[in-house]
């Protein structure tokens, strides 16, 4: 294939917002920081009122007594059959349900960029389904002894799958569509390994705890696993944010970027890593949860542009707050039973695809 057919592809292939990237919604600094202070308030406001909702009758004063109790800035009235069910299970359950969506909403957005493909998402790099082969080994298999929790065998599931893709990507040329092709590849590959393993070794029980797992669940998470996965995705914003000019430059295709004087291919390792990274550690504490990292940078572009230092910060918040009401809404829809959060992101993500499928037919 020659360079002009490899450009005409990316240019095809590219985010509808992306041939632009000032964006038709191009935003001015106030207007910008009015949308971070007010996704901040919704998201504040959010988890407040999703810490009430469940078959303990609690209020938001009570929620905002518990925690200042909690932070030394006061006592608290409840019980502390209540106050635990405030601060030890809804609490920390809510607060991971925001960080996995912002993490989330955030890969995709990176990738989106980085690949110039609207339907990139996070586990496009296979690391799901690596993480999904690591908890079955720990879980079904018994690997560790007992002493290896699932969320380890998840990470290091992840973080070979990625491994491979990055490999297998080098070997094959470094290119974007190799990228892809090798993520492809090795989602295959693990889940081939995963449904082997279940299929072989699992009992009923087994399996259905699995499966619920690998669907995404936020049941029985801890403050570790909060402080964890909030100091990643601290960690990985700070650096997709200090990449924010470079992603800008991406939307006109590679070449383009290396005439501005981007590097390419270390670029693109490092953010490649970031969101690898980020996204198993987000898998291991809460499964695989789809089309957050889809549908929601889509949305954000709509708001702000493609330009990303305004883009990632409203696209993590708009994660945030989706995934905050898609958890309270798969714990209490079904109460006492349970629906898997991955479940309920499918079921509103699907119709929000296949918008964004149509958008793109429609501008190619």
């Amino acid at each position: 294939m020659s360079a002009d057919s490899r450009a005409a592809g990316e240019r095809a292939d590219a985010p509808p917002a992306a041939t632009h990237p000032d964006g038709p919604a191009r935003i001015g600094a106030p207007l910008a920081v009015l949308l971070w202070g007010g996704g901040l308030l919704l998201l504040l406001a959010s988890v407040a009122v999703a810490v009430t909702i469940g078959p303990a009758r609690i209020s938001v004063p009570d929620v905002r007594s518990t925690v200042a109790a909690h932070l030394g800035l006061g006592a608290s009235d409840l019980s502390p059959i209540r106050d635990g069910i405030v601060w030890n299970l809804r609490m920390p359950r809510t607060l991971l349900a925001a960080v996995c969506g912002a993490g989330l909403a955030v890969c995709g957005t990176v990738m989106q960029s980085l690949l110039r493909n609207p339907l990139a998402d996070p586990f496009v790099l296979g690391v799901s389904s690596g993480a999904s082969t690591g908890a079955v080994v720990v879980v079904v298999l018994g690997v560790g002894g007992g002493a290896v929790p699932l969320s380890a065998g998840a990470f290091t599931g992840a973080l070979l799958s990625f491994a491979l893709v990055l490999s297998l990507s080098h070997t094959l040329g470094g290119s974007t569509d190799r990228v892809v092709l090798s993520g492809v590849a090795a989602m295959q590959l693990f889940s081939a390994l995963t449904s082997f393993v279940v299929m072989t070794s699992a009992d009923a029980e087994q399996t259905r705890g699995v499966l619920f797992w690998l669907l995404g669940s936020l049941s029985g998470v801890g403050w570790s696993e909060v402080a964890l996965c909030s100091a990643v995705l601290a960690v990985c914003l700070v650096i997709c944010l200090a990449h924010a000019r470079t992603l800008d430059a991406f939307a006109f295709g590679q070449d383009a970027a290396a005439a501005l004087g981007v590097n390419v291919a270390r670029t693109r390792t490092v953010l490649l890593c970031t969101t690898a990274l980020l996204t198993a550690a987000l898998v291991s504490a809460a499964g695989a949860i789809g089309f957050v990292g889809l549908v929601l940078p889509h949305a954000a572009r709509a708001l702000t542009g493609s330009g990303h230092r305004r883009l990632l910060p409203v696209t993590a918040l708009a994660g945030a707050v989706f995934l905050v009401w898609v958890d309270t809404l798969a714990r209490t829809v079904l109460d006492p039973q349970e629906v898997p959060v991955g479940v309920v992101t499918a079921l509103i993500g699907v119709p929000a695809f296949v918008l964004v499928l149509y958008r793109t037919r429609s501008t190619s």
